[in-house]
């Protein structure tokens, strides 16, 4: 199982809504190397639902439940089916993500424009930890 950090805006689309609609189509990335990760995912996978722009906190977990499909009309971009898992008992602001050493490595941090990344599994360990999981 890999494990993955995927990004949405809140007011656009949250955790709560992830959780309301039961499922989504992770859709609508347009960078190259995020849709590179996306292409690798599988079902059984795990990604922490990162809410960026006005939150900027980790929210939960999801779950791949489809490998990718061709996205956009030329089809040149990739999505994901996903389910929720859990909410985390806690967000996990960035400033905190930022602060702690254990993941100073963290994808996310280093390219903080993306919004697919991938989760190592001592990260993941530490974020679930973080988020009161």
């Amino acid at each position: 199982m890999s494990y993955w950090l995927l990004r949405s805006e809140p007011d656009v689309y949250g955790w709560d809504d992830l959780v309301r609609d039961g499922a989504t189509e992770w859709d609508g990335i347009r960078n190259y190397t995020a849709r590179n990760f996306l292409m690798t995912m599988v079902p059984g996978d795990e990604a922490i639902f990162y809410h960026s722009n006005t939150e900027k906190a980790a929210v939960g977990i999801m779950e791949i439940t489809r490998a990718w499909r061709p996205d956009g009309p030329d089809e040149k971009w990739a999505s994901v089916a996903v389910k929720p898992v859990r909410k985390f008992a806690r967000p996990v602001p960035l400033a905190d993500i930022k602060a702690e050493p254990r993941l100073a490595k963290l994808e996310v941090l280093r390219q903080s424009r993306l919004s697919v990344t991938p989760v190592r599994d001592d990260e993941w360990a530490v974020l679930l930890e973080m988020g009161g999981l």
